[in-house]
């Protein structure tokens, strides 16, 4: 065979091979769901939310799945996740059969992470209301507010210092969750217009539930907080910690630098303007009959 046709012969198999699989990166160290079903008010935050905690999973080396299908929470499904969030879900989101899944998820060691209106859901359900730590009770306008942080070593607040000043829509709680969680931040009600709870006001709490984690956080109202690279560090904390991957005490009570936190300075009760650039406010949804 002449050399020129033998080049060709080699030249036409080497096109035939199969082509080379690209380098993969490392496997995520685990997987996060992100649940944002709504059965009442909805958020057009919700969008920006889910775009925020799978930019935090690229960086952070987790995997994200996004759904508002309820299906998915069966017992096989939920254990391939170490973190599920519920991002601004309200109302009743899940049957009884669902309920049961999630809840095995949870006393099996899951973590959960609840996101403003986290506390709007689930009404009847007491389980739920033990593990997210309060229900709402209602909020001003958005507005600007200073929030007291009173731990300052936990994952999800350790790069604020001892006050953090930002624009939300202020949720007001039916309890306090103090006696049963670990608070992390508590407003200063003498900075905005609207509060109801006094000198003690939780927004973002965490606690150890029936065998697995909870964190909560208030903030997550406008589009722009998912923006915020504060508030993406808090919500990165707040979802690591639930993974189990970052330490953090959350022993119930105020968080260790409570005492030593100085009050915020002192503006007259409600002296802070609302923005009233927010969306129309939800109304309280009232507690469904017990299932």
């Amino acid at each position: 065979m002449r050399p020129v046709v033998v080049l060709a012969v080699l030249v036409a198999l080497a096109g035939c091979a199969p082509a080379a699989a690209p380098a993969s990166g490392p496997a995520p160290a685990y997987r996060v769901l992100v649940f944002s079903r709504t059965a009442g008010f909805r958020h057009d935050s919700i969008p920006a939310g889910i775009r925020a905690v799978r930019d935090l999973g690229t960086a952070g080396g987790f995997a994200v799945d996004a759904t508002e299908d309820a299906r998915r929470f069966t017992a096989a499904n939920l254990a391939r996740y170490r973190v599920v969030v519920f991002l601004s879900t309200t109302g009743d989101v899940l049957d009884a059969r669902q309920q049961d899944a999630f809840e095995g998820w949870i006393r099996a060691g899951g973590g959960f992470v609840g996101v403003h209106s986290a506390t709007d859901t689930e009404y009847g359900w007491p389980f739920y209301g033990e593990l997210v730590g309060a229900y709402f009770a209602g909020h001003p306008a958005v507005q600007p507010a200073t929030i007291r942080v009173e731990d300052r070593t936990h994952p999800s607040t350790a790069h604020l210092g001892t006050t953090w000043t930002r624009t939300d829509e202020w949720y007001n709680f039916r309890t306090d969750p103090r006696a049963t969680a670990h608070v992390l931040l508590a407003l200063d009600e003498a900075s905005y217009r609207g509060g109801t709870m006094g000198t003690d006001h939780p927004v973002a709490w965490c606690k150890r539930y029936a065998g697995g984690r909870s964190f909560y956080t208030a903030g997550g109202h406008p589009v722009e907080a998912y923006a915020e690279p504060a508030f993406r560090a808090h919500l990165l904390g707040g979802i690591r910690w639930a993974a189990g991957v970052a330490p953090g005490s959350c022993d119930a009570g105020g968080g260790p630098t409570l005492r030593a936190t100085p009050p915020v300075g002192a503006a007259p009760a409600g002296a802070g303007p609302a923005n009233g650039t927010g969306p129309a406010a939800e109304p309280a949804s009232p507690p469904p009959p017990s299932r």
